[in-house]
């Protein structure tokens, strides 16, 4: 029914089964992995199970793989990327391999910068001979609850999964393996959310995580990309600051896209008219469409069209 899929958009569930607690007087999220908590605290001890301060939830020792163990404390006044990975997972390896890159860079710029491996092996000698290869620090693999703990924290769905945090332990991005991915160089560290994205091979993922705001441009013409996304920037900072308000995530992440394979095999497999400019939100999960095909797309048009579709005054036609 349209009601579930709006649930389903709205907590960005991805895999079931999947159990989210709700404070039922804000409506704020309490906690993302409900079926963690049920594992983990079977009797309702921590309940109501609220999100807990990171320095809290990774309080003990820390290991680094020469064996040394330091005290979590270590990390205050660092950012921190909290890296969930596992070396099984082979889209785990590749990015370990650009991540150990990525750290040297941004240690050396001599920037305050950690990163805490939180290990999904299924063995102490698989997460030994994986935590081998990384130079920062690691949860000891024995330490389960305290893993859990911080899966819970994230509300990690899948990996890897790479949480950049600033000194003080509040989130800067969730989306830590798209940006050390796109910045190679690492110029843009410590990566806080842009309003909005070009669309590129590496961000395409974000595309299922819920409703997508999508101008499609003709990027032939130089500057066609730029000034399409200088035309999106004014709405989408608004919205998001206006969710950013009540403590919860935009309904709507935002995009250009310009011509190239990616972006033609999007447009196929959403069966979208060859139009440019064409203005579009897609919902992969829910399979839905919408289209505004105009001549000029001006700010009030993309305004309308957003508010129309948070207001569910829009027809959705299937991908």
């Amino acid at each position: 029914s349209v009601l579930q899929l709006k649930l389903w958009n709205k907590y960005r569930v991805s895999n079931i089964p999947s159990l989210i607690f709700i404070d039922a007087s804000t409506g704020k999220v309490v906690c993302r992995n409900g079926l963690l908590v049920i594992r983990d605290d079977p009797e309702g001890l921590e309940f109501p199970w609220g999100p807990k301060p990171f320095s809290e939830v990774v309080a003990g020792p820390l290991l680094r793989n020469n064996g040394q163990t330091l005290d979590s404390s270590a990390l205050e006044g660092s950012h921190v990327g909290v890296y969930f990975s596992a070396h099984w997972c082979p889209p785990c390896r590749s990015l370990t391999r650009v991540l150990v890159e990525s750290y040297r860079k941004i240690k050396e710029a001599g920037q305050k910068f950690e990163i805490l491996f939180v290990s999904a092996d299924r063995s102490e000698d698989s997460f030994k001979q994986y935590f081998s290869e990384m130079p920062w620090v690691a949860v000891p693999y024995a330490d389960e609850a305290r893993r859990s703990r911080l899966n819970r924290l994230y509300g990690i769905q899948g990996i890897p999964t790479l949480i950049v945090l600033d000194s003080q332990g509040e989130v800067i991005t969730r989306q830590g393996r798209v940006e050390v991915l796109n910045d190679v160089e690492c110029r843009e560290f410590p990566w806080h959310p842009k309003p909005v994205l070009e669309l590129t091979d590496s961000n395409a993922v974000q595309l299922n995580e819920g409703p997508c705001l999508v101008l499609f441009v003709d990027s032939e013409d130089d500057g066609e990309s730029e000034a399409a996304k200088q035309l999106i920037q004014p709405i989408a900072e608004k919205i998001i600051a206006k969710y950013k308000a009540k403590d919860e995530e935009a309904p709507l992440l935002f995009f250009v896209a310009g011509e190239d394979d990616m972006t033609d095999s999007l447009r196929d497999y959403t069966n979208l008219p060859e139009a440019a400019p064409l203005l579009t939100i897609l919902d992969m999960s829910a399979r839905a469409k919408y289209v505004m095909d105009v001549e000029e797309i001006t700010p009030e048009i993309v305004e309308a069209f957003v508010s129309d579709f948070l207001a569910d005054k829009l027809k959705p036609e299937p991908i």
